[in-house]
């Protein structure tokens, strides 16, 4: 039989990145893939944001992935909605989406892999800048959860105003509350609620200051509001990576002195060896 009757019908959309509809320019930033006569549709988007940034240095890289969330949601709940009231939605971030075309699949995800490799992630060959303090650690956590598969069930840049005062800047990127005893289904109930922020020290201890100035006011706003205790976590780079090393001692004290003023505010510091772990007490903590 030819392969090519042994693959399935399917439509796909690509999603780009516009933000300048006046100049056009734009950057795939992601797919929507459905099969014919079905109702199930998968949606992926890219891990790597650095054409975005290249395209559009101030994107909001966070809420374009809250977006892949939240369109894996509203997928999930309604397979019927319309993609067009989702696309008004979106446009106010800069997303557009292409018209459906023909594609034949040998599965959906098979199908979804092949798409990202044609038109949206970039090739070996391409130079991009390499990714860097706060977005290499970010892309871990990133890379981490997902692989838990806990990722569409945390909240994402959490904002420090909520719990603390209007005016705040500080977003948290991620956190979750663990789900308690006697409700596998339900939402989290538990009398904790862990959060997890990337804190680069390549560039100086300026990041962990920032997360230590807040995390009282933080702490304080989260015990009122959720009438939980907050678990902060800091991920930052190992030692190693950004050669605080003995061989380099002005390094070193740097980054311990960054680490000790986080601590010292009862943030607790990972690094991102540690996440492979953190990942997956959340999948056990949301009972995954």
């Amino acid at each position: 039989m030819p392969a090519s009757q042994q693959r399935r019908a399917c439509e796909f959309r690509l999603i780009r990145y516009v933000p300048d509809t006046v100049r056009n320019e734009y950057v795939h930033i992601g797919v929507m893939l459905r099969e014919e006569n079905s109702s199930h549709t998968e949606v992926r988007f890219t891990r790597d944001w650095r054409r975005v940034h290249c395209l559009d240095p101030d994107a909001d890289t966070g809420l374009l992935e809250a977006m892949e969330t939240e369109l894996r949601r509203r997928l999930a709940t309604d397979p019927d909605t319309k993609l067009m009231r989702i696309l008004d939605e979106a446009l106010s971030l800069g997303v557009q989406m292409t018209e459906p075309k023909a594609y034949l699949a040998e599965s959906i995800p098979a199908g979804v892999e092949e798409l990202m490799r044609l038109y949206v992630d970039p090739q070996p060959r391409e130079k991009l800048p390499r990714l860097n303090g706060r977005a290499a650690i970010q892309a871990r956590m990133r890379s981490e959860f997902e692989h838990a598969g806990v990722w569409d069930l945390l909240r994402k840049r959490i904002a420090a105003a909520d719990y603390t005062r209007p005016g705040d800047p500080l977003r948290v990127d991620l956190g979750y509350r663990p789900i308690g005893p006697g409700t596998p289904n339900g939402p989290g109930t538990g009398d904790s609620i862990r959060m997890f922020h990337a804190v680069s020290l390549e560039p100086g201890i300026e990041m962990a200051k920032v997360l230590a100035f807040s995390s009282a006011a933080l702490r304080a706003g989260v015990e009122r509001v959720e009438k939980a205790e907050l678990e902060l976590t800091a991920i930052i780079e190992p030692a190693a990576k950004l050669g605080a090393t003995d061989e380099e001692p002005e390094r070193l004290a740097v980054y311990r002195f960054g680490v000790e003023t986080m601590e010292e505010h009862r943030i607790r510091v990972l690094t991102t060896s540690d996440l492979n772990r953190v990942a997956d007490t959340a999948r056990r903590e949301l009972r995954i």
